[in-house]
């Protein structure tokens, strides 16, 4: 499993340095600039399957925890291609240039990449855990 993760991440970074293809913008469900917390996919457009497989499970872990929050508009999802203009921008405004699972409430940023990477493939229930621990704090 070690070796799938590294050989992903190997593959990312040669993405991102090889490829300047440039796609028409897609955005998977547009962030709500009102939402009081928003969470990020950042991705390149060449992903292996762990990458797609963190992208799918936050997004069910954020549908699935949190749907109430979705549907006020109180929470958000957004996958972002950084190499597509929206993305690229949005990458820049909050300090990212390579694979990132983020979430946003006003100046306060939480990081949780590596989470996500190390368990959405392995060990989905222990993913969830983590996001709820991260996220639940933040809503009032």
């Amino acid at each position: 499993m070690r070796k799938l993760f590294f050989l992903c991440l190997v593959l990312i970074t040669l993405a991102g340095i090889s490829s300047n293809a440039q796609t028409k913008e897609k955005p998977v469900q547009a962030a709500s600039n009102n939402s009081d917390i928003e969470v990020y996919y950042f991705h390149m457009t060449m992903r292996c399957v762990t990458c797609k497989t963190v992208e799918a499970e936050a997004r069910k872990n954020i549908e699935m925890l949190y749907a109430d929050q979705l549907k006020a508009g109180k929470i958000s999802f957004t996958a972002l291609n950084l190499e597509e203009a929206t993305g690229k921008s949005m990458g820049e405004k909050l300090g990212v240039n390579s694979q990132t699972l983020l979430i946003v409430k006003g100046d306060q940023k939480i990081n949780i990449t590596n989470e996500g990477f190390l368990y959405a493939v392995s060990q989905p229930q222990k993913f969830t855990e983590v996001m709820k621990s991260k996220i639940d704090p933040l809503i009032k």
